[in-house]
């Protein structure tokens, strides 16, 4: 399942490029998740590049929802700041996390697990 990671917080680029690295520092993810970054819309017009919103992985048996979440919560406990992540699946259910605890590293595995709403902070986007 390629599910799809954003972040609210102000530096947002700095804080996904950071959590490109550090989940490429993660051997199974390198190998499996199938990392990219990018952008969420396409480049305005007359602008160089695009702007940098999303970071997209793959999950499986490679590199499972635990596992991710387990890097996910680790690297946010990492920041000077936790940053505000909001993950997705393919059908726009996703989560907002807030902070670092077992409740939303558990929140986020059941989402990823196909629960259709683990929470009441899980919705549709758009």
């Amino acid at each position: 399942m390629r599910i799809v990671i954003s972040c609210s917080h102000g530096a947002a680029e700095e804080e996904l490029r950071s959590l490109y690295a550090w989940l490429l520092a993660v051997p199974p993810a390198r190998r499996h998740a199938g990392l990219a970054l990018g952008a969420s819309q396409p480049p305005e017009l007359h602008h160089q590049g695009e702007l940098v919103d999303i970071l997209s992985l793959v999950l499986g048996s490679g590199f499972s929802a635990g596992s991710f979440s387990l890097a996910l919560a680790t690297w946010r406990a990492t920041r000077p700041q936790e940053p505000v992540i909001r993950v997705e699946r393919p059908d726009g259910v996703g989560i907002t996390l807030t902070n670092v605890t077992p409740g939303e590293a558990e929140r986020l595995v059941r989402l990823l697990g196909g629960e259709s709403a683990p929470d009441s902070e899980s919705e549709p986007s758009g």
